[in-house]
């Protein structure tokens, strides 16, 4: 700069945006355009954008002002701005709340879900140590409310007898009538039977077989109940001259379908592959309409899913 600068008062501003570098970067090329257009003036001003010098020979601007900027007013509260690692307490709830909900929901859903499976639930014997029948808690009966029902086990309400012990006709305090089979207290077979037949039917669903309602172990006691099936067996209609009669063709039709459609349902499309063993007229009951329900399986064998031949170790069904 020319020597006449040193003895003239110069003022150089930067706009509030630029960095100290872009600051001192404009300022330079401004003061460096004044030799060039203002060396013999006694006071010029070089303007841009962002930046602007000026001098004067005589005093322009108040020092003591410029010196000491007044400090920028505090931000107003509804403006302040958030401090780092700050999180406003609206947002927390917002994603708090839904967060445990959902959990809550959740945890009741599995809950609900797995009191309805426990109580359907329903084992397979995989040995005879009377640990099968806990998983079917949910349907066992009081022996009292067992001899309430057939009145005692009353003559006048026996339906018949089977090759593992007696069928009563019984009444529920409901009104529900029930079939309850009386398991022999003196078969040798009478326990393990008596499992299998709770654990199987419990588990088959279909309008041709004979449907469990529950059982009762209690003391020497061993009782299966079952729907009641007001025809009896096919038997009483085939081997009684006074009733035979009454089994037209389209009946007979209509029980031979059905018992085909229950043995279909054992042998394949139930969950199990159950092989009767024990198949008569005795054992196929007739309900209100005449349609069959294969009935008493004491004597069934399981077998698995992809098995079509077994090997049994000892004679069963009926001589």
């Amino acid at each position: 700069m020319i020597q006449s600068l040193r003895l003239q008062l110069l003022l150089q501003e930067c706009t509030p945006d630029l960095s100290s570098s872009d600051c001192n970067r404009c300022l330079r090329i401004a003061i460096s355009i004044l030799p060039s257009c203002c060396s013999q003036k006694p006071g010029a001003s070089i303007l841009y954008p962002s930046c602007n010098v000026r001098y004067e020979t005589f005093k322009f601007y108040n020092i003591t002002a410029v010196a000491a900027k007044p400090p920028p007013p505090p931000p107003s509260p509804l403006t302040r701005p958030k401090e780092k690692g700050h999180v406003s307490i609206i947002v927390i709830v917002a994603i708090v709340i839904p967060i445990a909900v959902s959990m809550v929901l959740f945890c009741m859903g599995f809950s609900f879900l797995r009191r309805r499976a426990r109580k359907n639930r329903v084992s397979l014997p995989e040995k005879d140590d009377g640990d099968e029948i806990s998983t079917v808690e949910s349907l066992q009966f009081d022996l009292s409310s067992i001899e309430a029902a057939t009145n005692n086990f009353s003559p006048d309400n026996k339906l018949g007898e089977g090759g593992f012990g007696e069928v009563y006709k019984g009444t529920l305090p409901h009104g529900q009538q029930i079939a309850v089979k009386r398991l022999s207290k003196y078969s040798g077979q009478g326990a393990a039977e008596f499992k299998n037949e709770v654990v199987l039917i419990a588990k088959l669903q279909h309008r041709n077989l004979v449907r469990l309602l529950g059982f009762c172990l209690q003391g020497a006691e061993k009782i299966l109940i079952y729907e009641f099936v007001p025809n009896k067996s096919l038997d009483h209609f085939l081997f009684d001259p006074g009733k035979q009669g009454l089994l037209d063709w389209s009946i007979r039709y209509k029980i031979i379908g059905g018992i085909a459609r229950g043995l279909l349902y054992l042998h394949e499309d139930s969950r199990l592959r159950i092989i009767h063993r024990d198949l008569k007229a005795s054992n196929v009951l007739l309900d209100g309409e005449m349609n069959p329900r294969i009935a008493d399986f004491g004597m069934a064998k399981i077998f698995g899913g992809d098995q079509s031949q077994g090997i049994t170790n000892r004679i069963a069904g009926t001589l």
